[in-house]
């Protein structure tokens, strides 16, 4: 074996940060701020794990991300080193945050302000308008708890857990999302919109704890915007930060081992060979992978063993297009919702099977930058969600089966003539999430949210199992979606020793 090499030869302590997500950059910006001397590795040749940018005959795509919801955990990464984060990239806000389109042509604007709101559900039904206000509040009281109190907060602590589990027992984490809503809404329009933000972050809504009802306030507080450029300008404005801080990120650089000696991680070792010593480690790496390929059998405890069992969340379908002509009447967020919902995600989560029928997310950025595309064309990104690979579904067969089938639909519904004007598309299956990001399963959003799987049941952002060994991304506390993996940064924050004034003056 390749003798261990720090990369850095000066005073401070060095941490390596393994995956440059959006988890894996915050974390790497955090510990610099901390005083550690910081080297990101990243297995593709761009920053940005999921959220890369593809180019095809002057269409632009967000591969992945394309919601900014918090915006204040991306000012804070920028605040710690006393800079603006408008200084680097714009964010704009939004109005309707999502249209919601249904299967008999009408439409539901969710999003502006309560009142905007308010109309909107008036017209569909009136007498869910108190319920909505009265959710509203519901989900402010989980907010300030799982959110405000507890989203930053370690748990890899069984104290830690049971302490919450009166205030948790209280605002009943044990009722799923589908439930909480259908406390307060009647209409079966209302209740699919205002039930599908489990989905965001990989659950589906019959089954993911009430906890993520809090998302209904994290946006009617803080708003939902779109990043200028794409959630890639965002990628680049935190890689232009990275430069001026001095934090060196390497491409092409996979990690296939972290190195332990006892109990405690030492290092990492690339596809190449080389041997890159540590004092931490942190892995933005899903951790289900990450337990099963790149650390020694022998060091994992059981209940990480045990936790390789868990349920993953959905596989992710998306397919990228442009189109020789605009569709001005179309939002920028659009979910459209197929003839099924309940059975649909029954199909997709517990049978794993890949349905005839689904429901989309549709994204137009070009609603709001017309730099996406082409003068006179839209730039779309339609995100299915399918069975994880699980589900053994063949996608080179039924990757092209199922394009055809979206895009046959769009065009039958809010994307008239889609056939004729369709160019330059492009899609990814579950088979390549696993492939090229290294999800195991294919799962879109790692590991599911159910309660069983969230706080002290999720895998801890402190390893169980090795010391010196932290964790980031959507796999660990507090979940999956960019405040989730952005918050676990602030998790390890907490978690990582001091650089006190003696390590940082060591020879």
């Amino acid at each position: 074996m390749q003798k261990a090499v720090s990369a850095h030869s000066g005073p401070a302590p060095h941490a390596v940060v393994i995956g440059a997500g959006f988890g894996g950059i915050a974390a790497a910006l955090r510990l610099s701020a901390k005083g550690y001397a910081v080297t990101l590795l990243e297995r593709g040749d761009k920053l940005g794990g999921r959220a890369q940018v593809f180019e095809k005959d002057g269409f632009r795509h967000d591969a992945g991300p394309t919601v900014i919801t918090a915006p204040f955990l991306f000012d804070e990464l920028f605040t710690l080193f006393g800079k603006k984060r408008e200084n680097y990239v714009t964010f704009v806000p939004l109005t309707p945050w999502y249209r919601f389109y249904y299967q008999d042509h009408t439409t539901f604007d969710y999003g502006g302000t309560v009142e905007d709101t308010l109309a909107e559900i008036r017209r569909i039904e009136p007498k869910d308008a108190d319920g909505y206000l009265k959710m509203v509040a519901h989900s402010k009281v989980i907010y300030d708890k799982g959110f405000t109190e507890l989203a930053d907060q370690p748990f890899h602590k069984l104290s830690t857990m049971m302490a919450q589990i009166p205030a948790l027992g209280k605002l009943r984490a044990d009722r799923s999302v589908w439930q909480v809503v259908c406390n307060h809404l009647s209409h079966p329009k209302l209740r699919e919109a205002f039930s599908i933000q489990p989905l965001l972050v990989g659950g589906s809504p019959f089954d993911t704890t009430s906890i993520y009802s809090l998302i209904h306030y994290l946006e009617r507080q803080w708003g939902v915007f779109f990043t200028m450029g794409g959630t890639g300008a965002l990628v680049a404005a935190f890689g232009k930060l990275m430069a001026e801080e001095g934090i060196e990120v390497r491409f092409d650089a996979t990690v296939t081992r972290i190195e332990v000696a006892g109990r405690k991680a030492t290092g990492v070792t690339l596809a190449s060979g080389e041997t890159i010593a540590a004092d931490i480690v942190v892995s933005n790496a899903d951790p289900m992978h990450m337990y099963r390929e790149m650390v020694p059998e022998a060091a994992l405890s059981a209940s990480t063993k045990m936790k390789r069992k868990s349920r993953l969340s959905m596989g992710l379908y998306v397919l990228y297009f442009g189109t020789r002509r605009q569709y001005p009447g179309v939002a920028h967020h659009t979910i459209w919702l197929g003839p099924r919902y309940k059975e649909l995600l029954d199909d997709i989560f517990h049978k794993k099977i890949l349905p005839d029928d689904f429901s989309l997310y549709v994204h137009r950025p070009t609603a709001t930058d017309a730099s996406f595309a082409p003068a006179g064309c839209d730039s779309f990104y339609v995100l299915c969600p399918v069975p994880n690979t699980q589900g053994n579904v063949n996608w080179a067969v039924e990757g092209p089966k199922l394009r055809d089938r979206v895009v046959g639909e769009l065009d039958r519904t809010m994307l008239p003539g889609l056939k004729e004007t369709i160019t330059a598309d492009f899609y990814m299956t579950p088979a390549d999430f696993e492939t090229r990001y290294l999800s195991f399963g294919g799962a879109g959003f790692s590991i599911a949210p159910y309660f069983s799987q969230s706080a002290w049941f999720r895998f801890h952002n402190k390893s169980e199992s090795i010391d010196g060994l932290y964790l980031v991304g959507a796999g660990t506390h507090p979940g999956a979606g960019l405040p989730g993996v952005v918050c676990s940064a602030k998790v390890i924050e907490k978690l990582v020793p001091t650089v006190t004034s003696q390590a940082a003056s060591r020879p």
